[in-house]
């Protein structure tokens, strides 16, 4: 162990106990740092393959358990164009270099007799836990010209989910379920009904299942579901349909109450998890579901893991819980969620962006010039179900000396008259990022688990957070007083995570300033983030990979 660095980790991470081995000197709950070793998987001084110019920004990526990593990433603009867009991969088992799973040079695969080419990618990757297959939303212009009934041409696709379980990219889902051809790719239980959008980011699981959101319009109605198709190697993944697992024309379990919402899945293996929810903004019934992708019975029976309306573990009596996060980790035992419980709520004042798409920040801006005025919970944590003990354990709670907030913003969407009027409106969205897996002790068979996840230290003022401290943290379970380490903080001396992260012209280490992690971002023993480091004028950001120290496995 390199004593050195660690105590130089112990200073930047402001934490109380340094230890060598598990428990040693620690106090309960205290956080206790350990060393990290970290592999770049990619920082900006890679170029983008196929192009001239490096990779500046990335969104958290996902790996399977075998350290393969798939990221979206993206370049500046400048003199030779827009901005490279794609979804990539590294092995980082092997150190293979970079590869392009699709850019905006890509031709979007069969059905496309317009030669249409990605946009991009609106949604981070995902990875099945034990095999190579990726799956990621994909937008474009059209891709199928073909004639209606009277004769007429009508063009449509316009996005679409995308997987290579096969070695090669293949149309999963699409738009194009209102093409006779394709009725294949139609809502389940309809006639030439197409998907509108599929929001969010579709998981992947066995060597060719993809599993998804998916939202669609019957007669005038918006409705949503959960899915999943299998797929075979063939041109769209043959002619097998699209299954349904739970849409709002179904009651929530144990209810006479019909579905309002349900968020995008997870799965692994032949099962899969979601939130599902009476009303998503308020709800007052619905929990967090698991069901077989596998059976004659479909939909299938779906098994409840965790309500609305449940106890929370660790809390008195009558402590309810009242929020279920939607960003599900499952690794075929485990489920990692957030939830809220009580009636406070804290104040906070939201302030437009200033990176990102130009067309998104202008319409944000003027729809909430003086800032987006919301409550979030005060009592919220961090929690596992266990699907094969039905227990479920805290990881994190709020408001306590560690942390104070789990929950994160971002303004994103269609912006009115920007594109294809079928996407999901521009709106505040909030998230909760937590990853979980039971694989670092090499199996599932047992109750034990690590989680890793964001939270957020700081005092609200004025409807700001002051001084806020973020970091991504790892605890181990099922006691929920197992050790606790930050993995990443902001402020961190950033070369601790890459040796790059110095100012060009001064040669200062960089400060870490911000961080992400994903649920499919933690499997087996590895962990894979993105990290920014510095200024907008003077930094550096990357993608990088470690796995849980000896002492915590």
């Amino acid at each position: 162990m390199n004593w050195n660095r660690l105590r130089r980790l112990a200073m930047v991470l402001g934490a109380s106990t340094l230890i060598s081995g598990v428990g040693r000197g620690a106090e309960v709950d205290a956080p206790v740092v350990m060393s990290f070793d970290w592999q770049v998987v990619v920082n900006n001084g890679v170029t983008v393959p196929g192009d001239t110019r490096k990779f500046n920004s990335y969104n958290q990526p996902s790996l399977n358990i075998n350290q393969l990593v798939v990221f979206r990433g993206r370049s500046k603009g400048g003199t030779t164009g827009e901005p490279a867009h794609g979804i990539f991969t590294r092995d980082m088992s092997v150190r293979t270099p970079v590869n392009t799973i699709f850019d905006r040079n890509t031709a979007v695969p069969y059905p496309n007799n317009l030669s249409s080419t990605f946009v991009e990618p609106p949604s981070f990757p995902r990875i099945a836990i034990a095999s190579k297959t990726i799956a990621t939303r994909g937008n474009h212009q059209p891709v199928w010209e073909y004639q209606l009934s009277d004769g007429t041409d009508s063009r449509a696709g316009t996005t679409g989910i995308y997987t290579n379980p096969f070695g090669y990219l293949l149309t999963g889902a699409s738009k194009l379920g209102v093409v006779p051809a394709f009725s294949f790719f139609e809502v389940p239980g309809t006639v030439g009904i197409p998907f509108d959008v599929f929001p969010g980011a579709p998981a992947v699981t066995g060597p060719a299942t993809i599993v998804f959101k998916g939202n669609y319009t019957l007669e005038g109605v918006s409705r949503t579901g959960v899915y999943f198709r299998d797929l075979i190697n063939a041109p769209t993944g043959g002619f097998g349909p699209v299954v349904l697992i739970a849409d709002t024309t179904m009651f929530i379990p144990g209810t006479s109450t019909l579905f309002g919402s349900t968020a995008p899945p997870s799965a692994a293996g032949r099962l899969a998890v979601f939130t599902g929810l009476d009303n998503e903004d308020n709800p007052t019934m619905g929990g967090i579901y698991s069901a077989p992708l596998a059976g004659t019975v479909w939909p299938p029976p779906l098994t409840t893991l965790v309500r609305i309306g449940g106890a929370v573990p660790g809390e008195a009596a009558g402590a309810l819980f009242t929020r279920l996060g939607e960003g599900l980790s499952f690794d075929g035992r485990f489920v990692g969620f957030w939830g809220a419980w009580g009636s406070e709520t804290k104040t906070l004042i939201l302030k437009c962006p200033t990176d990102g798409n130009k067309d998104l920040l202008a319409y944000c801006n003027q729809q909430y010039p003086n800032g987006f005025v919301t409550t979030v919970p005060l009592h919220q944590g961090i929690f596992v179900h266990d699907t094969a003990t039905h227990t479920t354990y805290t990881v994190a709670k709020a408001p306590n000396v560690n942390f104070d907030d789990f929950v994160y913003w971002n303004f994103s969407g269609l912006v009115p008259g920007t594109g294809d009027s079928d996407g999901e409106p521009a709106r505040w969205r909030f998230a909760s990022f937590a990853a979980v897996s039971g694989w670092v002790d090499g199996k599932l068979t047992d109750s034990t688990f690590h989680t890793a996840f964001k939270a957020r230290k700081g005092q609200v003022v004025n409807g700001e957070y002051v001084n806020a401290v973020d970091g991504i943290y790892l605890r181990k379970g099922p006691a929920s007083l197992q050790m606790l380490t930050p993995v990443v903080k902001t402020g961190m001396d950033g070369t601790l995570i890459d040796l790059s992260a110095v100012d060009p012209l001064t040669q200062a280490h960089l400060p870490v300033t911000a961080m992400g992690i994903e649920r499919d971002g933690f499997r087996g023993k590895s962990l894979a983030i993105n990290v920014s480091m510095g200024t907008e004028a003077a930094g550096w950001a990357g993608i990088y990979l470690t796995v849980v120290p000896a002492a915590m496995q």
